[in-house]
């Protein structure tokens, strides 16, 4: 039987001054290869790579999105294989005489007629799912409160059918830490704020060990009570706490008991919650790629852009992050600041990562993961130009710093790390009641606070992980969808997870990441 022929070879090029382009063939393409205009591939390179589209001398710059994302550190001839090992990194821009809004837009018409059913909060907020959360002060509790969750799933939560489920948000703080240093303000308020989060519908529920540092009255906002669980349903400001060592605790028992105890009254208030319609403006969606690859710009970050500025359009939030990831395009976003505050805001916290990362004795260049470069990314500049365009094209209104919460609706920078899990955790912290996630090499990131809807970069993967990726962005690649169109069904899928009319597919199988928090200070 005669062979298929070998599909056509397919190289990518971004834009016209790009003299590098990557190729799209599943599989990579064999050296040899002949393509359209007749360049001759002179080795094998892997899917997703980038070519040289011409003779590139020593320390000539290596051009993709029209930007400079590297410099050949050695003559490479036209139909090379242009990776990290024959390149050389650019150095970091200066923050200095940066652009200030010089790329405004002026508002694009308002996007109306789209509405979400979601779970009205006191505060005015609205979460699109209905969940009990214990937070904790400290890390001692967290097996106490990990029994009492599995109880109150088993035993509790089948007689309250409106109710989405139960979490406790654990994490390593709380004590054996420098409590009063500076940096401590991160961690105590994006615990805080996370406590607040709109999925969990206000009645917040605090478990405490007793002796931590973190203690529950500085855990708490400003002005919240602390009122010990059995005293009546907090109210007016106040928190119900739970503290282990306090003398009514006999045993392990009885801890679980006081805790089962006062889920139930929360869990009977949840339960009289019922959706209704919402606009769109009441959605906060954070936007974050992780596992990305050289697809990464090209398929499903443009259309989660797409998707954002229809977000903005209808007068939604969109919170965009990872510091190290957006870094190398600073003067983007400062010349697509609303305001020069704004400008100002986003200098501040890419400064002030800078010295984080060299206290660390680290560089922006520690970002970059094996899994990145085998996806064809050579370094942070590249994968930078690809992580920003997922921001789309609207007007930056604001920048949060680590943990902060949200005051203001549009397009906000969060800053964050890169890293998947802290940058979910602070994103929860500043107010998100849903996640898009882009990955390219994979991963079976999922939150149980939020649903996350998962956007693969290649069709091979979305093939693969067929019951963990929600979209196939990959179909731009291959000319089978348009940025437009997979940002439209983006938006829509956005719409009725929100809506709980779909499951993704991480809360489908239950996938769950733990919390991780972004701890800049000393432990004692």
């Amino acid at each position: 039987m005669p062979l298929a022929p070998a599909p056509a070879p397919v190289l990518i090029k971004i834009h016209p001054q790009d003299n590098v382009a990557i190729v799209a063939n599943e599989g990579g393409l064999p050296a040899g290869t002949v393509l359209p205009d007749g360049l001759v591939l002179a080795e094998a390179v892997p899917q997703g790579h980038k070519v040289a589209l011409c003779d590139l001398a020593r320390g000539a710059p290596v051009r993709r999105y029209n930007v400079v994302v590297g410099y050949a550190a050695r003559d490479l001839a036209r139909g090379s294989w242009v990776n990290e090992r024959v390149t050389t990194m650019p150095a970091a821009r200066t923050l200095d005489d940066l652009p200030v809004g010089t790329r405004a837009i002026a508002p694009p018409p308002a996007l109306a007629g789209h509405t979400f059913e979601g779970y009205r909060n006191a505060d005015g907020t609205v979460g699109t799912r209905n969940i009990l959360a214990i937070s904790t002060t400290v890390q001692c509790v967290q097996g106490v409160v990990e029994h009492a969750v599995e109880r109150i799933r088993r035993e509790l939560l089948p007689r309250y059918p409106n109710v989405d489920g139960v979490v406790g948000i654990e994490h390593t703080y709380g004590c054996g830490v420098a409590i009063d240093a500076p940096d401590a303000a991160i961690p105590m308020r994006t615990l805080r704020n996370i406590a607040r989060n709109p999925n969990f519908g206000g009645a917040a529920m605090v478990v405490s060990l007793g002796c931590e540092k973190l203690q529950p009255e500085r855990l708490l906002a400003p002005g919240a009570i602390p009122i010990r669980a059995g005293q009546g349903m907090a109210g007016a400001g106040g928190v119900e706490t739970i503290v282990l060592q306090d003398d009514e605790h006999v045993g392990f028992e009885s801890m679980i008991a006081n805790i089962m105890r006062t889920a139930e009254r929360h869990l009977e208030t949840l339960d009289r919650r019922r959706r209704e319609t919402c606009p769109v403006s009441d959605l906060v969606v954070g936007v974050q790629c992780g596992g990305s690859d050289a697809f990464s710009g090209v398929t499903a970050n443009p259309a989660v852009g797409f998707a954002a500025d229809l977000l903005v359009r209808a007068g939604g939030t969109v919170m965009f992050s990872e510091n190290t990831e957006v870094r190398d395009g600073i003067d983007q976003l400062t010349a697509r600041a609303a305001t020069p505050e704004v400008a100002e805001a986003l200098v501040r916290e890419m400064a002030w990562y800078d010295d984080y990362l060299r206290r660390g004795g680290a560089d922006r260049s520690a970002n970059t993961s094996p899994g990145n470069k085998k996806g064809g990314l050579s370094n942070i500049v590249e994968k930078a130009m690809g992580s920003i365009i997922k921001s789309g094209t609207s007007n930056i209104d604001g920048v949060l710093a680590p943990g902060e919460r949200l005051t203001r609706k549009g397009l906000i920078f969060a800053a964050t790390p890169a890293s998947d899990f802290i940058c979910g955790t602070l994103q929860l912290a500043a107010g998100m009641n849903l996640h898009i996630f882009t990955t390219g090499r994979g991963t079976p990131y999922g939150l149980a606070q939020v649903p996350v809807i998962k956007v693969a970069t290649r069709s091979d993967l979305a093939r693969r992980w067929h019951d963990l990726m929600d979209v196939d962005a990959g179909r731009i690649a291959t000319g089978q969808a348009s940025i437009e169109e997979v940002g439209w069904e983006l938006f829509r899928l956005m719409l009725d997870v929100a809506s709980g009319r779909r499951q993704t597919c991480a809360e489908q199988l239950k996938l769950y990441n733990a919390l991780a928090l972004f701890n800049p200070g000393p432990v004692t």
